[in-house]
């Protein structure tokens, strides 16, 4: 399950662990739910660590988010993109 909400500066997007259905009620552990934040400039990904009891950000450029999309439909290798 996923929210989307635009605010004034920013489109938030809230990925929530669930279990699949039908699966039993302690199949696995549910993760923290993974918040990520686009600006025009940047994309922050955030999920809280319940172990150290901090809140884990990673600060991406929207051409790192353009590289990973990419990624993740590419085999294994070296790669850039040419930017236009």
């Amino acid at each position: 399950m996923f929210t989307i909400e635009h605010d004034f500066d920013a489109t938030v997007i809230t990925l929530i662990d669930e279990l699949p259905k039908g699966s039993a009620i302690a199949a696995r552990p549910l993760n923290e739910d993974v918040v990520i934040q686009t600006f025009d400039d940047r994309v922050v990904v955030e999920q809280f660590d319940p172990d150290t009891g901090e809140l884990a950000q990673v600060v991406l450029t929207i051409e790192q988010l353009d590289e990973l999309r990419a990624a993740l439909n590419l085999p294994e290798g070296n790669y850039r993109l040419e930017r236009r």
